[in-house]
């Protein structure tokens, strides 16, 4: 009769704590090689310590070779409880700070895309505020779609995070923060733009392609309730604009953003004063447990930053 296999890891231990963050990092840096620069060590000793862990969990983890580098199945399992698991490492670190009335550790905020060059986003000025009030805090900034936000913050992975308002969860607590003006935007390559638009409206739209974002947003509302027919779909503003310029597709985009390719002549807004929606971007941060100081205070200066 064949026995169960047996796992082989016991007690967990700081070696294994620090071959997890060499996975997780090799892991954000697509290969071994990438994650050279990040860990500040070789690429033979980071393999070493990957085939240690692999040994240590008695799982296969990664396929590397001519292929690239890719997760297996296990490995896919593990990383994620990898995240789950350094992000309580991190929070415990944060409480027992929280009882020396002091502020240490790391803190994570992740951002929506194309924020940095809207003239109302304060992000900026908050990060000063939050550097001078605690020094101590090593500072961790993301960037990453609506959704991987709200989920980052929800377990764990991203202590604040700042996106545009789409949805509520009442595991979550929200801070509204400045505001964003997306306009309609077409290729210097697509027939409408060298079109008179003066007498075009929403259902005229319906004869284009459109180029949309792939996850809950208030992009994909307002296209669904328009009736756009999203031929393109894209996850960030970067993809969008690259569908824009190809000359197929019709696209929403920050104005902010897309000014500096309008000015060029590498597209248009089309008819703005009805072609348009407006974004309300909020500061998250997850209800319970109860954020640690470093954490309320990152968001007192976001709120701060946007209120001069």
């Amino acid at each position: 009769m064949k026995l169960k296999s047996r796992a082989v890891l016991g007690q967990l231990g700081d070696m294994d704590l620090r071959l997890l963050r060499v996975f997780k990092a090799v892991v954000d840096c697509g290969g071994m090689a990438a994650a050279e620069l990040e860990l500040n060590i070789g690429t033979s000793t980071i393999s070493r310590h990957v085939k240690d862990l692999e040994t240590r969990l008695g799982l296969t983890l990664c396929r590397r070779g001519r292929a690239g580098f890719s997760l297996t199945t296990d490995g896919e399992q593990i990383h994620a409880q990898t995240l789950s698991l350094l992000a309580a490492t991190e929070a415990f670190r944060s409480r027992v700070d929280e009882i020396h009335r002091r502020m240490g550790g790391q803190l994570n905020v992740a951002l929506f895309d194309k924020t940095a060059s809207n003239p109302a986003a304060q992000v900026g000025r908050a990060i000063a505020l939050f550097c001078e009030s605690a020094p101590d805090v090593a500072l961790n900034l993301h960037i990453a779609p609506i959704n991987a936000i709200e989920r980052g913050v929800i377990d764990g992975q991203f202590q604040v995070g700042v996106i545009p308002g789409h949805r509520r969860s009442d595991s979550l607590i929200y801070d509204a923060l400045f505001d964003e003006t997306m306009l309609l935007y077409c290729g210097a390559r697509h027939p409408l733009f060298a079109a008179d638009a003066a007498g075009m409206g929403w259902e005229d739209l319906a004869q284009h392609q459109f180029a949309g974002l792939g996850y809950h947003s208030p992009n994909m509302e307002l296209s669904q309730q328009m009736r756009l027919p999203r031929k393109a779909t894209a996850f960030d503003q970067e993809a969008v604009a690259t569908l824009i310029l190809s000359g197929k597709f019709l696209g929403f985009l920050p104005d902010h953003y897309a000014a500096g390719f309008a000015d060029s002549g590498q597209m248009r807004a089309l008819k703005p004063e009805l072609f348009r929606y407006a974004c309300s971007f909020l500061g998250i941060l997850r209800r319970s447990p109860e954020p640690a100081r470093a954490t309320r205070l990152f968001q007192n200066c976001l709120v701060r930053a946007h209120r001069v």
